[in-house]
């Protein structure tokens, strides 16, 4: 698959910083909520982007996957430095936990 199919981590990472502050349209896919997944993946839509992220032992640890409405996508790999989640703040981190909790 070509380079321009890919989405980087920093374009997911806008998605998921702006997620908790901006009023963008976000619901669960995963049939289970954040806490009672509690250590596994959980599947969100944002904006009809469609992100799974890993839940370890009830914190956020990495993106797994993104695709975004235009088919792009993202893929965690061990190989790959970068990851959304690393690119997040603190603050940005603690915020997206907590919208992770309540939906």
């Amino acid at each position: 698959m070509s380079d321009k199919k890919m989405l980087t981590a920093r374009e997911v990472y806008v998605v998921l910083r702006d997620a908790p502050t901006i009023s963008r349209s976000i619901r669960r896919i995963t049939n289970a909520t954040w806490d009672e997944i509690y250590c596994g993946l959980i599947t969100v839509n944002v904006d009809d982007w469609v992100i799974t992220l890993y839940n370890d032992c009830g914190e956020l640890d990495y993106c797994d996957s993104c695709y975004s409405p235009e088919g792009r996508r993202y893929e965690f790999s061990s190989r790959d430095a970068s990851d959304p989640i690393d690119l997040l703040t603190p603050a940005e981190h603690r915020q997206l936990e907590e919208l992770l909790r309540r939906i």
